[in-house]
């Protein structure tokens, strides 16, 4: 099962154990443009395989193959894998928990941009991806929120990059 009920604050003292534990800094939250490009896998379309049909509750056919929002979930969260993967190989990064990004949340840059990262500075920490309580609509790939960095849930958690 996903590890939920945990702050930005949380994840950053395990990341940096993990680390230690390894002899490594090769550990850490995903950027909001890393979380986005994998969630994405190469697609165009509000989900990995398909665009969104609904924006509720109600069956969404392309979001009930790849994850968990509030018209499947049965109102908790799900072991993770038990839906298909996207292209890349990756299980749920369209709903189940919201996932918590390394970046703070603020406007996107206006022009073209590469790998952005967030502001320097803020109050809240992006969150991407959905929720098994949240409607459709908040878990097509291009959706974004935030929280302050000591906020914990039950809908949120985290999904760490290794870095080579």
């Amino acid at each position: 099962c996903p590890v939920e009920n945990v702050s930005w604050d949380d994840t950053q003292i395990f990341i940096q154990k993990l680390n230690e534990m390894e002899g490594t800094d090769k550990y850490r939250l995903p950027t909001e443009a890393e979380w986005e490009y994998a969630a994405r896998a190469g697609s165009i379309t509000a989900y990995a395989n398909g665009d969104n049909t609904v924006t509720g509750c109600e069956y969404d056919e392309n979001l009930d193959k790849i994850g968990w929002y509030c018209g499947n979930s049965v109102e908790t969260p799900r072991r993770v894998g038990q839906k298909a993967s996207n292209a890349w190989g990756l299980f749920d990064m369209h709903g189940n928990l919201w996932e918590m990004c390394q970046d703070w949340y603020g406007e996107y840059p206006t022009g073209t941009v590469t790998d952005p990262t967030g502001p320097a500075t803020g109050t809240h920490k992006v969150k991407r991806g959905g929720a098994w309580l949240r409607e459709a609509w908040y878990a097509r790939s291009a959706y974004r929120s935030g929280d302050p960095p000591d906020s914990k849930t039950n809908i949120k958690g985290f999904r760490l990059v290794r870095d080579p």
